[in-house]
Order: structure tokens, then C-alpha cells, then sequence
């Protein structure tokens, strides 16, 4: 009996695997904040909303709309989350003529230097 020929074995053709390789950062010192970065912060949305609350007679919805370029949704988000439950302050709103007018009652924002959070 003959033994039937064997076949090669197929083999693939190896394919050059791309490596990524991402550029080197450079180095920024530790400490990059300065006094322009808090003005920064200071004129931020969420620094002029605050603002805006924070002044005697109020303000509404529709303004903190036109300051900021949010939607209805958002700054009354903003109001929930970050200024009722983040800086803890207290949120009061009147309605009169049709519109609410919110306001902030005592108190001032904590600055934004106690914060941990970083820009991305």
C-alpha cells in the first residue's frame, strides 16, 4: 500500500503589526495656575449664573439663558445640581408678573480653588 503524499502546511504570510506610539507631552511644571486662571474661573458660565443669582433683585431663567447659551433644561440643572447640592447654597425663587425671579439667599460661593476637580 501507498501512503497518499502529504500536503504542505499552509503558513500564513506574517503581517507587519503597526505599533502606535503616542508624541511625548512636554513637561508643564507642577504648579501652572496663576491669578489669570482665577479671573478665568470668575467669568465662567457657571461664575456669571452665580453671579447673576447672587445680586439683590434676582434673576430668571430666560436670563441665565441668554448669559450663559444653555437651554431651559440645563440651567435648571445647574440650579439643582450644582447650586443647591455642589456649593450647598440656598436656591429661593418667587414667581411675580409670570416669571420666577431665583435668588441666593446669604452666603457666598465657595471658591473654586477648594475644588479637586481638574479641566480635562
Amino acid at each position: 500500500m501507498r501512503k497518499p503524499a502529504q500536503k504542505p502546511a499552509k503558513t500564513r504570510a506574517s503581517k507587519s503589526r503597526r505599533v502606535r506610539t503616542t508624541a511625548a507631552k512636554p513637561a508643564q511644571p507642577a504648579d501652572v495656575r496663576s491669578n489669570a486662571g482665577k479671573k478665568a474661573a470668575a467669568m465662567s458660565k457657571q461664575g456669571r449664573v452665580i453671579a447673576m443669582l447672587q445680586s439683590s433683585s434676582g434673576t430668571t431663567i430666560a436670563a441665565m439663558m441668554q448669559a450663559t447659551g444653555w437651554q431651559a433644561h440645563s440651567v435648571r440643572g445647574f440650579l439643582a445640581g450644582v447650586v443647591r447640592k455642589k456649593l450647598q447654597l440656598q436656591l429661593n425663587s418667587e414667581k411675580g408678573d409670570g416669571n420666577r425671579i431665583y435668588r441666593v439667599e446669604g452666603g457666598t460661593a465657595p471658591s473654586p480653588q477648594g475644588s479637586n476637580r481638574r479641566a480635562a
